[in-house]
């Protein structure tokens, strides 16, 4: 059974070489750009998933189904599930054919997505959204991989970060969208219509994205982009993918820091983007719609981050990430603290979670994967994703199931009062020994290059 999924899934073989150079170029071209739009509008299909829980979460608390520790529960198996699913099926996308890979996941993922909407318990809820991680797990890896693939190295900051806005995308969707549908009619309704969606999504995706460019009779992407030639991809081909992943990422002391310099920026973000809206509504008193605008304004300016950050540091730092990544982390460790200790203010809220929003879509780029991609050969991309995506969602659960006990609930006049005190000095502790990581790979170089 085992043998029969892996070989359904994995890379088909190498088709003829197409001989016709006017036509190699047109095909390349014309696919290469259309992989793009699909891992983009796929991903961000993923995130209306993911995000649509942060919404959902303060419907369900005040329904009474779950309390907040069983919330922060809920969220940190998702995150465990999710980390230990993107560290193998990462690690897997090297050798996959991402096209089947990367929509099965997410039409699996929109499935138990709508299956939550229809209980009504903390246990299945549980169980539904860990399964739900394992499935989220089947987007980054693939889609890293499919970018490498079919471009070149000079393009990848630049269509990293392009990629990345998916994740604002999806997010804003979440925040708008499946806000409405919760607050017209149900935080049932609001899981059903997300996993809908997406399920739709997903069918669509299958017939726009591709496998690898050999698979088609093209060259492979370093040949044609002139980065490599044939002989040395040939030569290449001779060290096992195994033995690449363990020793150019497993045993690389800087994808180790960045990933732990990932894991420190995931607990801060998640902590703003999982408890924004309950944090908004119960500290500084807004409404269920006015705190998600502010969340979603937040992630339009994440969407700039991302599709500026690669770009940025391709043409103005040669392709390194290490002074702007300095610079965001400082702005992301600023913005959280003004977010949750300035006094009351829309303005001032709306100032904070717009540097939040562009530096976190930075740092989440660059952290969570760009530069560990950076200094790592291209044939074990997906395993340096894999590597960066196990920290970073460790600190993803560390966050959910520490915000959980840290914050306390009390009620006066029967209304529950949240209380986060201590929770807030952890998200803001978090982000600045993320920038003090970050510090130490300043000179790692690609690993072509040592």
């Amino acid at each position: 059974m085992l043998n029969m999924l892996y070989n359904f899934f994995r890379t088909g073989p190498d088709a003829p070489r197409i001989q016709d150079q006017a036509e190699v170029k047109r095909l390349f071209n014309r696919t290469r750009w259309q992989v793009f739009l699909s891992i983009t509008v796929g991903y961000a299909f993923y995130y209306i998933i993911r995000q649509s829980y942060s919404v959902i979460k303060k419907p369900l608390l005040a329904s009474g189904v779950v309390d907040p520790t069983q919330v922060g529960i809920i969220g940190s198996v998702f995150f465990i599930t999710y980390g230990l699913g993107k560290f193998t099926n990462s690690f897997l996308a090297d050798r996959m054919n991402n096209k089947r890979f990367f929509t099965f996941g997410l039409f699996i993922s929109s499935v138990t997505m709508a299956g939550m909407g229809l209980v009504n318990s903390f246990v299945p809820l549980a169980v539904l959204w860990g399964l739900n991680g394992w499935f989220q797990s089947y987007g980054a890896g693939p889609s890293i991989v499919s970018l490498n693939q079919w471009f070149s190295n000079k393009m990848r900051g630049t269509l990293y970060g392009v990629w990345f806005t998916s994740h604002n995308l999806g997010s804003s969707f979440a925040y708008f969208a499946i806000a409405a549908i919760v607050t017209t009619y149900s935080w049932n309704m609001g899981f059903i219509a997300a996993g809908v969606i997406s399920i739709l999504g997903s069918i669509v995706l299958y017939g726009t994205m591709s496998d690898r460019p050999e698979t088609k009779g093209l060259p492979n992407g370093a040949v044609y982009y002139g980065e490599k030639t044939e002989e040395e991809i040939e030569a290449q081909k001779k060290q096992s993918v195994g033995s690449m992943q363990w020793n150019a990422v497993v045993k690389n002391p800087a994808v180790w820091i960045l990933g732990l310099s990932s894991l420190c920026v995931y607990i801060a973000r998640y902590a703003v983007e999982s408890w924004g809206v309950v944090y908004l509504t119960s500290e500084k008193s807004y409404d269920m719609m006015g705190a998600a605008g502010v969340m979603a304004y937040m992630q339009v300016a994440g969407i700039f981050g991302a599709l500026l950050c690669g770009w940025i540091s391709d043409k103005f730092f040669d392709s390194k990430r290490n002074m702007p990544a300095l610079i965001y982390g400082i702005l992301y460790t600023a913005s959280i603290a003004g977010f949750v200790w300035a006094p009351q203010s829309f303005y001032t809220d709306l100032l904070c979670m717009t540097f939040y929003g562009f530096t976190m879509g930075a740092l989440v780029c660059y952290m969570g994967g760009l530069m560990a991609v950076d200094i790592v050969p291209k044939r074990v991309t997906g395993a340096a994703m894999g590597m960066i995506g196990l920290l970073s969602y460790a600190g993803a659960a560390i966050q959910e199931f520490v915000t959980g006990k840290l914050m306390t609930i009390t009620v006066v006049d029967g209304v529950k009062v949240y209380d986060f005190g201590y929770a807030t000095e952890f998200w803001v502790g978090a982000a600045l020994v993320s920038t003090l990581l970050a510090l130490l790979v300043w000179n790692a170089k690609p690993q072509d290059e040592q």
